[in-house]
């Protein structure tokens, strides 16, 4: 007898995660790892973060909450956006998620039916095509080069030439860590609002920006859900903003899927918001790192790299070395111990060519990595 197994399991992996796994069987076999693969930062939460989640399992009995979050923790969430980008927005219009990651599900859900078509930018974040392809919605691949920045434009779009139900943006991206500013940003703004698109707008890297500051969708539209995180981490917190026409659909889901986010983790986040000086430390730390990777790389043979304006990424093309990335970055690890990313996670068509970069570990680890890079080839 055969049992019947859903289709929605045969979606490709999250490759990053097979070259974790990997990196770490490479490890417990006592061989040493530089990680530079995963997006994950080598710093702890902010000592008032780790106050707040202890003082919450002291007093609090840490049951569920709203479906949509802790009132205090949506209405800080909304004070931030009136700070940091000069928008009022109703903290009711915010929904605590389970990390940015129930963001998208719930989005992608309560936005799309199984049939309908969803731009994104190639190269990009692969979970974004992958939850697509599991929910019956067909992922449209919008291949981006160097000179779009890697990142979609009205042009673009209107050459793709079919129908469009959403348009996914991320900005600072990964891979790349480029970012729209406000003229192109606005552009797809309108071009969506013409079209009828739905725009979700991924910002969560919008507290890691080495330049000009990051544009949220929400100063241009009130049409957009935005999708943020505290963390990418184990904390497993992030939240969305929407328009209110999707306010019961997405609380509904929730309810469903997640019941609510981590009690504890929404206590933490809370106090994160007054952390800014320590985060700004960290943020310093990831511009050394990238720095130096900037500088260094050219040095080791990758000298054709996206300028990571955000985010802690730098995507690298290495036509000149391999034109198979997944075997090239499994070579890397065997004899540097470095690991990194393959394209093909980010771009199935192009990124065979490219690789990622992760410079969110510590100084001394990435200094180490760009020294062991130069001396292999």
């Amino acid at each position: 007898m055969a049992l019947k197994i859903s289709k929605r399991g045969g979606v490709p992996p999250f490759i990053v995660m097979d070259v974790l796994r990997a990196a770490n069987e490479r490890a417990a076999r006592g061989g040493d790892v530089l990680h530079l693969e995963v997006g994950q930062p080598g710093t702890a939460a902010p000592r008032a973060v780790i106050e707040a989640a202890r003082a919450a399992l002291e007093h609090d009995r840490i049951g569920y909450t709203d479906a949509t979050g802790l009132p205090s923790l949506r209405a800080r969430i909304a004070r931030h956006y009136a700070e940091t980008y000069g928008t009022e927005i109703d903290p009711e219009r915010v929904v605590a998620t389970t990390g940015s990651s129930g963001g998208f599900l719930l989005s992608f859900l309560s936005c799309f039916d199984p049939g309908d078509r969803v731009a994104l930018a190639a190269p990009g974040y692969p979970a974004y095509r992958n939850i697509l392809s599991a929910l019956g919605i067909e992922p449209v691949l919008i291949e981006t080069e160097a000179a779009h920045r890697f990142q979609p434009t009205p042009d673009l779009l209107e050459r793709f030439g079919g129908r469009l139900d959403g348009l996914i943006l991320a900005s600072p991206s990964n891979p790349t860590g480029t970012m729209l500013d406000r003229d192109a940003l606005a552009a797809l703004v309108a071009h969506c609002q013409a079209k009828d698109i739905r725009l979700i707008s991924d910002e969560i890297y919008h507290g890691i920006i080495y330049g000009a500051r990051a544009v949220s969708a929400l100063e241009l539209s009130d049409d957009a859900v935005v999708i943020n995180s505290f963390s990418k981490t184990g904390w497993r917190l992030g939240w969305m903003v929407l328009p209110p026409d999707l306010l019961r659909p997405v609380e509904c889901l929730a309810q469903n899927l997640f019941i609510s986010p981590p009690t504890l983790s929404q206590a933490a986040g809370t106090a994160a918001f007054d952390c800014r000086a320590e985060l700004d430390e960290y943020v310093a730390a990831y511009g050394r790192n990238r720095a130096l990777l900037l500088k260094e790389l050219p040095r080791a043979g990758f000298d054709n790299l996206a300028p990571a304006d955000g985010a802690f990424y730098i995507y690298a093309d290495v036509t000149q070395r391999t034109n198979d990335s997944d075997a090239f970055c499994k070579r890397m690890l065997a004899e540097t111990g470095v690991a990194a990313t393959p394209g093909i996670d980010f771009d199935p068509a192009r990124g065979n060519r490219f690789v990622r970069f992760s410079f969110a570990g510590s100084e001394a680890d990435i200094a180490k990595a760009v020294e062991r890079l130069k001396a292999w080839r």
